[in-house]
């Protein structure tokens, strides 16, 4: 099985916060807009969605992820229930390149 995903989007909002273990997580939420094409018409594609970055190898970019920055992430789905017993996919990161 595979569950790989990249995407590319802007940045809505980001938090820094540390686990009780002591390990340093960036939340983003992910904007991604475009146009595909599906059974030979184009269509409009829209997603938002959070994105986690776990560990020391995010903390040289955790600085620069603010609202309004283009990303482009790659990692992988899970399945994360909220507070209020929902549950959502979120994007755990495994790479982040931030585009100028």
């Amino acid at each position: 099985m595979n569950n790989h995903l990249s995407l590319s989007g802007t940045i809505t909002r980001s938090r820094r916060f540390e686990s009780p273990s002591g390990i340093a997580h960036v939340v983003v939420t992910l904007e991604h807009k475009s146009q595909r094409y599906e059974v030979d018409m184009l269509r409009n594609v829209y997603c938002l969605i959070q994105v986690i970055l776990s560990g020391p190898r995010f903390n040289s970019v955790a600085d620069e992820l603010k609202a309004g920055m283009q990303v482009e992430v790659e990692g992988f789905l899970s399945l994360q229930q909220g507070r209020n017993g929902q549950n959502r996919l979120v994007l755990h990161a495994e790479n982040v390149e931030l585009k100028t």
